[in-house]
């Protein structure tokens, strides 16, 4: 697996996905097409990627012009990055979001200087995000349907990472696009890594987005970071996980008393995917303690 590769969903007809690169590692951002009669995107990756989109748009044969769908599970930059830029190019592509994060693509202001001040020195690798023009979007909530002729995009509100993050059920497929419901899954490693930034992460809402996957019993999780994989016990696996993480972080806090110590204890300590690179690999486990901090203080 290298960045630029394109891959078929397993068992999901219609449906590739291009590792986009992002932080310039590989197995971290994944951009799903889904070449149905109304051709989508399910996210659009960080703009300063978005060419490598264009690129498996073009390998899956759909060109710009006839792309109709741009389906955003939240406006988190690592996943909606890309839409101000991938709209321009795309001049019939309508970008589907929910309600509470469309004001943040028409006017990207808040969400580019709250990115900058959330993954640090992260932000080189990002590009400063171009406005979505207000006529181009379409607000979503829970239950709501993005029409693609055969095949349908259910929108399923999964608030724990973030308030405005939903998970897409497509029946067709049988499978979820997970957005970061469902943690990070890693095909070298064969795992699923927490993820927890700040300032949004919600430790019960989490669990009870986990649940909401669960009940959709799909056969497939197509994740945001990275690539497809069954469903078999992941979601098990990522439960279990993050309930052990916030656990950890808690009582480290408690232990130590000083957060920018329980940050560097993580951050030195937890075992991540050796594609990350140490880089990658420091920042992610500080940006993930950092959330369950943020969650802490909000409980006291």
């Amino acid at each position: 697996m290298a960045i630029g590769d394109v891959y078929e969903a397993a068992e999901c007809e219609d449906v590739h996905y291009v590792d986009t690169g992002m932080y310039d590692v590989a197995e971290y951002g994944s951009v799903y097409v889904v070449d149905a009669e109304r051709p989508a995107l399910v996210d659009t990756g960080i703009g300063a990627n978005y060419e490598r989109v264009l690129d498996v748009m073009a390998e899956v044969g759909v060109a710009p012009e006839d792309l109709e769908a741009i389906a955003i599970t939240h406006v988190h930059l690592d996943h909606a990055g890309g839409a101000g830029y991938l709209v321009e190019e795309c001049p019939s592509a309508t970008v589907y979001v929910h309600e509470i994060g469309a004001s943040h693509l028409v006017d990207p202001t808040r969400l580019w200087e709250g990115t900058k001040q959330a993954v640090g020195d992260q932000v080189q690798y990002y590009a400063e995000p171009k406005p979505v023009p207000e006529d181009r979007i379409v607000e979503l909530t829970d239950g709501d349907e993005i029409d693609l002729g055969d095949h349908t995009l259910r929108a399923h509100h999964a608030p724990g990472h973030a308030p405005h993050q939903v998970v897409f059920h497509d029946p067709a497929i049988d499978g979820v696009f997970t957005a970061d419901a469902a943690g990070i899954f890693t095909p070298s490693t064969d795992a699923v890594n927490v993820t927890s930034p700040p300032v949004n992460f919600d430790l019960d809402q989490a669990l009870d987005d986990v649940e909401t996957i669960r009940e959709l019993d799909p056969e497939t999780l197509l994740y945001g970071h990275f690539g497809t994989e069954p469903a078999d016990d992941r979601l098990d696996e990522y439960a279990e996980k993050l309930d052990d993480w916030v656990t950890a972080v808690r009582e480290k806090r408690a232990e130590l008393d000083d957060d920018d110590a329980v940050v560097q204890h993580f951050a030195e300590t937890v075992e991540t995917p050796d594609v990350w690179g140490e880089h990658k690999a420091r920042e992610e486990v500080a940006l993930n303690v950092r959330g369950v901090l943020v969650m802490l203080d909000r409980a006291d």
